[in-house]
C-alpha cells in the first residue's frame, strides 16, 4: 500500500521557486466559499503551510455560502492587498464580476477545486469526471441491477455535473438495458447533508422503501443519504458512494454503512494551490506552471489553463492506505467497527 501512497505523491505537481525571497512580501488571499465541509479546514491548512514556508502571507475570507458575500469578500482581499487570489466558488457563473476586477487589477486568480470558466482564472482540481466513475463502479460492483437514486451535487456548482458524467459513463449501458432503473436523480443546494437527507427521505417514500443503490456526490450528500436509509432500517444494506474521505465517511466505510469515498487528498490541492498562487505572482505564465494542460470540457467550451491531481476510491479492502498516509487515525476510522469485520482495523 506504501507504493500506492508513493505514486498518489508523484502526481504532486512541484512548482518550483528559484529562492524562498521571492515570494517575500507576497500576501495571498483565499475566497472560500463556506467551512461547512469539514475537508476545507484541511485544505486551508495546507494552503497556510506552504505559504508560511515560502514566506508569504495568508489572507482569507468565508462566504458563507452566499455568492453575493463572495463578490464583497474578494474585494476585500484585494483591498488588503492581495498578490494573488485562490477562489473557491460558491457559484460559478455570480462569481465572474469579481474575477474581471482581480485580472483588471493585475491580481492572478487561482480557480479552487471548482471551475470557474473564465480564461483569466487558472484551474486547480482532482479530476472530477473519474471521481464520479470510480463512485459508479464501487455501487455497481455491490449492486449490478436495481433501483438507483442519484443524489447530486449543487446545481450551481459545475463539478456536480461533471461527476454526474463520470457516473454515467459507467452506468448507462446498464440503465438503458434495463439492469439499472433511475428512480430519483435531483441536485442538492449547496451540497447541505440536510437537503440530501430531505430528497433522499422523498425518493424513499415515492419508491415504498424499494432502493437498491444510491449514487451520492460526496461524504456530506452520502451522510444524508444514509441517514434517510437509516430511519428505514436500511442503512448498510444499501450501497452508498461519497468522496473527500470526511473523517466520518471512513468510519462508515468501516462500518458498512457507506461502500466508498473517493479520497482526494486536499493537502496536495492546497499546497500545490499555493504554490501556483506565488509563481503566478512572481509573474509566471499559467504556461510555465509544471504539468499544465489546456482544459475545455466546461459548459462553455472556454480553454482553461488547467492542474488536475489524481483521486483514489477507499472502500474496506484499502482503509488502510488513508490510515498509513496520515490522513486519518486507527483509532477514528475504526470506532465502533466490529472485530474481525475490516482488516485495517484489526
Amino acid at each position: 500500500m506504501k507504493s500506492i501512497i508513493k505514486l498518489m505523491a508523484g502526481t504532486a505537481i512541484v512548482v518550483s521557486m528559484a529562492t524562498a525571497a521571492l515570494a517575500q512580501e507576497k500576501t495571498v488571499g483565499v475566497s472560500w466559499s463556506n467551512f461547512q465541509e469539514e475537508r476545507w479546514k484541511t485544505d486551508e491548512a495546507a494552503i497556510k503551510k506552504a505559504l508560511e514556508e515560502a514566506g508569504a502571507k495568508y489572507i482569507s475570507a468565508d462566504a458563507q455560502s452566499s455568492a453575493a458575500k463572495q463578490l464583497t469578500d474578494v474585494e476585500s482581499l484585494i483591498s488588503q492587498g492581495a498578490d494573488a487570489l485562490i477562489v473557491l466558488a460558491q457559484d460559478s457563473d455570480a462569481i465572474g464580476p469579481a474575477i474581471e476586477k482581480a485580472t483588471a487589477e493585475g491580481i492572478p486568480v487561482v480557480g479552487y477545486d471548482r471551475l470557474i470558466e473564465n480564461p483569466s482564472a487558472f484551474y486547480i482540481t482532482f479530476d472530477n469526471k473519474e471521481v464520479g466513475r470510480m463512485q459508479a463502479r464501487e455501487v455497481f460492483k455491490v449492486a449490478p441491477e436495481g433501483n438507483y437514486v442519484f443524489i447530486k451535487g449543487s446545481s450551481s456548482d459545475p463539478n456536480a455535473d461533471f461527476l454526474f458524467s463520470g457516473q454515467m459513463e459507467v452506468l448507462q449501458d446498464a440503465i438503458d438495458s434495463g439492469k439499472i432503473k433511475n428512480v430519483g436523480e435531483a441536485y442538492t443546494d449547496g451540497w447541505k447533508p440536510e437537503n440530501a437527507q430531505r430528497n433522499m427521505e422523498q425518493f424513499l417514500t415515492a419508491n415504498n422503501n424499494e432502493v437498491d443503490a444510491v449514487v451520492a456526490s460526496n461524504d456530506g450528500t452520502a451522510g444524508g443519504a444514509i441517514a434517510a436509509l437509516d430511519a428505514q432500517g436500511l442503512a448498510g444494506s444499501v450501497p452508498v458512494s461519497g468522496q473527500d474521505a470526511d473523517k466520518a465517511a471512513l468510519n462508515r466505510v468501516a462500518k458498512g454503512t457507506q461502500t466508498v469515498s473517493v479520497w482526494k487528498d486536499s493537502r496536495e490541492l492546497g499546497k500545490n494551490a499555493a504554490e501556483i498562487a506565488l509563481a503566478l505572482a512572481d509573474g509566471k505564465t499559467m504556461d510555465e506552471i509544471e504539468n499544465v494542460q489546456t482544459f475545455t470540457g466546461g459548459p462553455k467550451g472556454a480553454e482553461m489553463k488547467s492542474v488536475f491531481l489524481a483521486p483514489l476510491p477507499v472502500t474496506k479492502d484499502n482503509l488502510d492506505v488513508v490510515i498509513d498516509a496520515g490522513w486519518i487515525s486507527k483509532e477514528e476510522a475504526c470506532q465502533g467497527v466490529q472485530p474481525g469485520s475490516v482488516a485495517a482495523c484489526d
